[in-house]
């Protein structure tokens, strides 16, 4: 079974997930740093957005990236300039078994049918006492000021499109039961709170505007398609909630991040 991308593979999301790592490098990456000489597989590297963070935090390291995407692995090649070992695959047959002291999965679970299937095959890659580290966002912790029905109707249209494909939105608030019925031990989970308004424009810019609203209309013509939406109600939603991002707007996300160990 494949998996559905629903955000797409564009230009526009390529420069999307490049402005979110970069913008959310500390907070979701500050704690992440691997012993140098240790072998670490990043499963799901996509475009190589969350690659640069790991090679540039941990120099030294042996980094495996993995990704199904043929598209997505070449322009991972053309991001990062450190030496990394690139496999095209599916991450669910992955052929490794216990040649990895680290895995990490960023932004990955959310597109996955069965979650707890890819995370018990994942183990296997992992030496006994190997570590993993899973991020995910919770499109549900989205509040936003001012308070609008159509900007909220916007965000419903993605996590509802992202349902049918088979994945999860919410999915981060789920992550240590989940990694706890994949057989994972010692796991560790804490939120990853985003608070942007006025006084904060980096976070506006690359956060509010360059990593959110340009996520939700990634699924425009989908809803559209789907008649999920109509083009008016779209445009209305989307005018909101980038009120959220004008002076005198706030937002607020909670990314989790959780830590696990193979026993």
């Amino acid at each position: 079974m494949g998996i559905d991308y629903v955000h797409g593979y564009t230009q526009a999301e390529t420069r999307r997930l490049a402005d979110q790592a970069g913008t959310l490098a500390d907070l979701l990456h500050g704690d992440t740093q691997y012993e140098p000489g240790s072998k670490v597989l990043e499963v799901g590297c996509g475009v190589g957005a969350q690659t640069l963070q790991l090679v540039t935090r941990s120099p030294g390291i042996r980094l495996t990236a993995v990704d199904i995407s043929e598209e997505s692995l070449a322009q991972a090649k053309a991001r990062v300039t450190a030496e990394v070992e690139w496999v095209q695959g599916d991450l669910r047959e992955l052929p490794y078994d216990g040649e990895f002291d680290h895995l990490f999965l960023c932004f990955v679970l959310e597109h996955l049918p069965d979650p707890v299937q890819a995370l018990t095959k994942l183990q296997r890659a992992l030496r006994p006492g190997g570590s993993i580290t899973v991020i995910e966002g919770d499109h549900r912790s989205a509040f936003f000021h001012p308070q609008s029905s159509d900007a909220q109707h916007v965000i419903d249209c993605l996590i509802d499109l992202q349902e049918e494909a088979g994945g999860d939105s919410l999915i981060g608030r789920r992550l240590q039961p989940l990694l706890n019925e994949a057989g994972y031990a010692g796991i560790r989970t804490t939120p990853r709170t985003v608070y942007a308004d006025e006084t904060l424009p980096h976070l506006v810019d690359g956060f509010t505007r360059k990593t959110f609203i340009a996520m939700v209309e990634s699924v425009r013509e989908r809803a559209l398609a789907a008649g999920r939406s109509t083009e008016e109600r779209w445009q209305r939603g989307i005018a909101d909630l980038t009120r959220a991002a004008e002076p005198g707007g706030t937002f607020h996300y909670t990314f989790f991040k959780a830590v696990a160990w193979r026993a």
